[in-house]
């Protein structure tokens, strides 16, 4: 037997090495244990090449997000087949740390000067109690998280209308429960609301709904905000992600944060029945929080 042949490996020996090292998928879990599943190591890892992506996209990003937020995402896989997540774990690993901005003006909401998306700096909460006051009343069946607004400074003397030359733009996110049965859904259907031609979702890039044309906006999705009533809009995409903007006014002006919710909201009356509803699930509020560094999408 000559050298070269006592050195070949066999395909076995072959097999063992590609699943070795990196590749490996339990010794990259036990890596990003170790680092907290740093988002940022996670994007570069998931930007080598097209293995460590497809790994990443099958494995690591659910590992992230519940990681992160165990009670929400255990919410949120409720019912759901396979424990799947509509739209994908790396939409949602996008949409939990990720910030879209407002990068222009919409049919309903005048932003002015653009203000570009960024990776959180120091933490976003996402709230089911906050989901409900964005769901009109006939609507509350459904299980909807909400991300507490981003502030983002925009200098200006204000539009005339909804917003002051002392508020902020506040940019928040959320994600239903089993979008495709829910009662949200049922109801933009039933009342025939197209499709956006300029919007689309900014996690997953389907196309989307705008809840202010469809005139199912509640009032308490402002005060829940601390916006003005009239000085927001949000957009929910087909596969359930929520995207939108407000403007903030100042706390001393906020004279309506406290008050009780109301159910009233820009609609007529109940015409989505009860069919497509999801109930909610016992669980607390999930939390989600990251300390950034950088301003990039960084790969999500």
């Amino acid at each position: 037997m000559s050298a070269n042949q006592r050195l070949r490996p066999t395909p076995s020996q072959v097999s063992d090495s590609a699943e070795s090292g990196i590749l490996n998928e339990r010794i990259l879990v036990l890596v990003f244990q170790t680092i907290k599943w740093d988002i940022h190591t996670l994007c570069m890892a998931a930007s080598v090449n097209r293995k460590l992506q497809a790994v990443a996209k099958r494995l690591l990003w659910r590992e992230l997000c519940v990681y992160r937020a165990p009670r929400m995402i255990a919410a949120l896989t409720n019912g759901a087949p396979n424990n799947r997540i509509e739209g994908g774990w790396h939409t949602l690993a996008k949409l939990m740390f990720f910030c879209c901005g407002c990068v222009s003006s919409t049919r309903h909401f005048k932003a002015g000067q653009p203000s570009p998306g960024h990776v959180v700096r120091e933490f976003s909460r996402f709230s089911k109690t906050s989901g409900r006051s964005f769901l009109p009343k006939e609507c509350r069946g459904d299980m909807l998280f909400v991300s507490d607004p981003c502030e983002h400074r925009i200098a200006g003397d204000g539009d005339g209308g909804s917003r002051s030359s002392a508020d902020d733009l506040g940019v928040y996110r959320g994600v239903f429960r089993g979008f495709t049965r829910s009662r949200t859904r049922a109801c933009l259907i039933r009342r025939q609301v197209g499709l956006e031609e300029k919007v689309r979702c900014p996690y997953c890039g389907a196309p989307v709904w705008s809840m202010t044309s469809a005139r199912l906006v509640p009032k308490s999705a402002a005060r829940r905000l601390g916006s003005r009533d009239g000085g927001l809009e949000y957009f929910v995409c087909v596969n359930g992600h929520l995207h939108g903007a407000c403007w903030l006014v100042p706390l001393s002006d906020d004279e309506n944060g406290d008050e009780e919710e109301e159910d009233d909201h820009d609609g007529s009356k109940d015409d989505c029945g009860s069919e497509g509803g999801v109930q909610g699930v016992g669980c607390d509020d999930g939390m989600v929080e990251m300390n950034g560094k950088s301003d990039q999408d960084a790969g999500l």
